[in-house]
């Protein structure tokens, strides 16, 4: 497959649509703490600021500023899944 195709479906042309959903932090997660948020189970997620975005997306090149340092759970997101997929569509119908 070709990258330029708009077709492809890459990280690197989504517009970070996985950025809007609620990441939970797991123990082994090293986030900077600027870009977390203890929630009303007093459990740790990422800071989402008004936007809804995570705190941690540049919003200028919509990539990742912690990305070798993301949580698990980002980690763990498949390019393509169905998931994916779903997050895209509604992102788009926007």
């Amino acid at each position: 497959m070709n990258d330029t195709n708009p077709t492809v479906i890459s990280c690197a042309t989504c517009k970070a649509c996985c950025c809007k959903l609620e990441v939970m932090l797991m123990g082994d997660d090293d986030i900077p703490l600027e870009f977390t948020l203890q929630d009303q189970w007093e459990g740790w997620v990422m800071l989402r600021l008004d936007d809804g975005w995570c705190a941690a997306l540049d919003r200028k090149t919509m990539l990742c500023t912690i990305y070798e340092r993301r949580p698990f759970i980002c980690r763990e997101f498949q390019v393509g899944d169905s998931e994916c997929l779903v997050e895209r569509r509604q992102l788009i119908a926007r």
